[in-house]
Formats: structure tokens, sequence, C-alpha cells
């Protein structure tokens, strides 16, 4: 299966950047992860202090994003890179923009949780929960796959997606019901709604890193494709 290795080149010392770049990505995702995971635990103790560390911390992720984009740059800048090393870095940038992204969405949860919106219906609480426990592993599966440029398991990510969805309606079919029996908490059911786009979106990201994974290991651009055809072009990957 294509991947790049990191001694490759005359420079002892460019190596040693593009693997550090490439853990950076890793380091930013643990951040994320634990971001996430922060979140949840204060959604399930109505947590509002816990919540507003998420909403605080979310600082360090903009700085993180910022620093690594920087280094993209400058070894662009510097460095000449060949085609794979191009990949990386190009990647690299694309995947901590993601990233970021999934931090605003984590925030954007976070805040409502110090509004104490999900003390209002435990059922609702603990079925979000749920949904933001999968988005957790679809999470940890790709940095996963992303650490060891598995292709076959950025794929497998991509249709956990699915399950992602179906939690997502789920929920939603609940809120419905809830709106149509009651309009006393309309504004707290729309700010749940909001809260589950937020986490609905996460695992849209962790697609679009799926797809970074499939770019960097072979050079296949699978961006608006659909399952089906990324499977096929991920077989021919591996036959490589």
């Amino acid at each position: 299966m294509p991947h790049i290795e990191f001694n490759t080149h005359i420079s002892g010392s460019f190596n040693r950047e593009l693997q550090d770049l490439r853990n950076a990505v890793l380091v930013m995702g643990g951040e994320i992860e634990q971001q996430l995971l922060n979140t949840l635990k204060a959604m399930q103790f109505n947590d509002a202090s816990l919540a507003e560390k998420v909403v605080l911390n979310d600082v360090k992720i903009n700085g993180l994003e910022i620093e690594i984009d920087q280094e993209c740059l400058r070894i662009l800048a510097t460095r000449n890179p060949t085609a794979s090393d191009l990949r990386l870095v190009v990647t690299v940038s694309k995947t901590i923009t993601d990233i970021e992204r999934m931090g605003d969405e984590i925030e954007r949860v976070a805040k409502l949780i110090t509004k104490g919106t999900f003390q209002i219906d435990e059922q609702i609480k603990l079925n979000t929960i749920a949904l933001g426990e999968e988005i957790v592993k679809m999470m940890q599966k790709t940095f996963d796959a992303y650490a060891r440029q598995d292709v076959s398991a950025a794929l497998k990510v991509y249709e956990h997606d699915t399950i992602i969805d179906a939690k997502y309606q789920h929920i939603l079919l609940l809120l419905k019901e809830r709106i149509q029996q009651d309009l006393t908490y309309l504004d707290q059911w729309l700010d749940i709604m909001s809260a589950l786009r937020a986490l609905e979106r996460i695992g849209d990201r962790c697609k679009n890193l799926c797809e970074y994974i499939i770019y960097l290991a072979g050079g296949q651009d699978v961006r608006h494709t659909n399952a089906k055809k990324i499977q096929k072009k991920i077989k021919a990957l591996i036959l490589a």
C-alpha cells in the first residue's frame, strides 16, 4: 500500500521536520478528542464549570492550527518539497483546518451546556450523549487511520457516518414530538437542535479527514465521491 517514508531525504533534518509535522496533527487531534469528551461529561453531569473550561480551551486549538500552518508555509518556502512531500504538507494544512472547525462545533455545544439547555429533558440528553460517544469513536478511528496511513481503515470510518446520521435523525424525531406536545421550551428545543447539528458536522469533518488520508496515501482525490466509488479506488491503491 502506498505511504510516505520519512527517511528518504538526504537531509536528516528534513525527515524529522516532516515527521514532526505529521505528529503535530495527532497532538492536535488528541486535544480535540479531549475537548469533546469533556463536553459530553459536562452534559451528563450538568457541569457548567467544565463546559466553560471547554469554551476557554478552544483558544489552544486555534493556536495549534496557526502554529502548524506556519510550519507548513515554512517547509513550502524553504524545502522545495517533492510531490509526495507536497501531498503531506497540503494534507496537514487541510486537516488542521477541519480539526479547528471541529473545535468550533464543540465550543458551540459547550456554550449551550453553560446555559443549562440540556436539563429540560433527560431522554434527549442521554440520546445526545450517545450520539456524541459515537462521534468520539469515529474521531479516534480517524486519527488512528491517519497515524497508520491506513486507507482501508479510513473507508470504514467513512462508512461509520451512517450510524451517526441514524442517531441524529432519531433525536430529531424526538425533538419534533416534544415541540408538537409543548411549545413552552421552544427556545431550548431549538438550542438542542443547534447542538445536534454541531455534533453531526463533527462526523462530517471526520469524513473529510478520511478523504485526506486516501489522498495522502496514493494521491487519489475522492472529495465529492460516494462510498462505493471510494472503495473501488482504495482497492486499486491496495493492489498498487
